[in-house]
């Protein structure tokens, strides 16, 4: 292995990261907040990949305001599912086996209805104008198109932390997270604040979608695959856990892709070792002290 076959890796490995992690900081704000561990995330990753496709073909708009719409929409669809089905499942003593039922269940309506909007045959999205080619650094050649993902990848991560750290916003959701009673006793709009985090959360899950159609097909079912990802992200930084989420898929994205690259054949196993690993010698995560839920 020489250097440049390294670092091709380490790029492609940095690219899988950025979509996972922009999935996975979704799930786990969700748990973070609000204790609530959505099962379909995956499909509103599937739904932004559908609509960054049908902006781009019915609507004629540039891949950048096609991402803003995907984004857009699959925040809008958490919020009504938020607000229509999980709101009315909250405090009940078997939550927990509720809200996996209900996640599961928008999984299979969700497949169901791509399928008839859009059909079972696979869509693809073009590369925006300008991010086509590949930049040369010496001997390297990196695809301009995951240098950008990356990049956008890092910004969201400044931007997000300056918000839940930085804004009242941001100190509001994490003080959900610890004392719901209180803060509606101070005044806050407890239930629009839920609401509201939950379509942050599948807007980013959105916002993942359509930023790797370009990469990936467009197709049902899609939302499987990323969301059993994104769980073993989950595990290995902690469930809940902001930066766990970052350094899980930091860590699975370049493991995922050197396996693919030195032994494909086995690479379809590996996150499960890693998350196994994970589980024997830190079951709590990474990142998350045992017994504790944090954003």
């Amino acid at each position: 292995m020489d250097l440049s076959f390294i670092l091709v890796q380490l790029v492609s490995g940095l690219t899988m990261a950025t979509l996972l992690f922009l999935v996975a900081s979704g799930l786990t704000l969700i748990f973070g907040v609000g204790n609530v561990f959505n099962f379909a995330h995956g499909s509103f990753y599937m739904l932004g990949a559908y609509f960054a496709f049908q902006a781009v073909a019915t609507l004629q708009t540039n891949f950048w305001v096609a991402l803003l719409i995907a984004a857009l929409g699959a925040g809008l669809l958490g919020m009504c599912a938020e607000f229509l089905f999980l709101r009315r499942i909250y405090g009940r003593t078997e939550e927990g086996g509720f809200q996996i039922l209900l996640t599961y269940s928008f999984i299979l309506v969700i497949d169901d209805i791509v399928k008839i909007i859009w059909g079972t045959e696979y869509k693809s999205l073009l590369r925006p104008a300008g991010l086509r080619g590949s930049v040369e650094l010496g001997s390297i050649t990196l695809p301009t198109y995951n240098v950008m993902i990356i990049v956008i990848g890092l910004a969201v991560v400044l931007l997000a932390w300056l918000i839940l750290s930085r804004t009242r916003p941001g100190r509001i959701a994490r003080a959900t997270a610890l004392d719901r009673e209180m803060l509606s006793a101070m005044g806050v709009n407890v239930p629009l604040t839920m609401t509201l985090v939950f379509g942050i959360a599948t807007a980013l899950g959105g916002f993942a979608g359509a930023l790797a159609a370009p990469l990936r097909s467009v197709t049902p079912g899609a939302g499987i695959e990323v969301i059993i990802d994104s769980l073993i992200v989950v595990v290995i930084g902690g469930m809940g856990n902001f930066w766990g989420a970052w350094l899980g898929a930091l860590i699975l994205g370049e493991v995922m892709a050197f396996a693919v690259a030195i032994v494909p054949e086995w690479a379809s196993v590996v996150s499960y070792v890693v998350m196994v690993l994970t589980l024997i010698f830190k079951p709590e995560g990474l990142f998350a002290p045992r017994q504790t839920r944090t954003v």
